[in-house]
């Protein structure tokens, strides 16, 4: 079983701006090749980071304002978000050390 969320346009505001806890956001599409490498990756860092930061995926093809809100221009694209901010943006694929490592700058910060 997955930790990951599922964001899309309507619940952005509520899962990702108002949580409580930092939260990495994935953003991909179906047909991005270094999308479906990089999910792996994430859930392992979404298991790996349970009831510390929350960590979703945004479809760019289904929830296209969002990603046009934070100029999201190139995917894979992950945002670290704490108290509403983007306060960390990694684009194409990441190694699960180099994710953890600005999940563990943020909680320390």
């Amino acid at each position: 079983m997955s930790n990951e969320a599922k964001f899309t346009d309507s619940n952005f505001k509520s899962e990702v701006i108002s949580s409580a806890v930092p939260v990495l956001v994935d953003f991909w599409a179906e047909w991005c090749a270094p999308c479906r490498a990089l999910a792996p990756v994430v859930e392992k860092v979404a298991d790996a980071n349970s009831g510390k930061v929350k960590v979703g995926k945004l479809n760019v093809d289904e929830n296209p304002g969002t990603a046009q809100q934070f100029g999201i221009q190139g995917i894979p694209t992950l945002l670290l978000f704490k108290g509403g901010q983007v306060v960390h943006q990694m684009v194409g694929f990441q190694s699960q050390n180099n994710i953890q490592k600005a999940i563990d700058e943020v909680i320390a910060g």
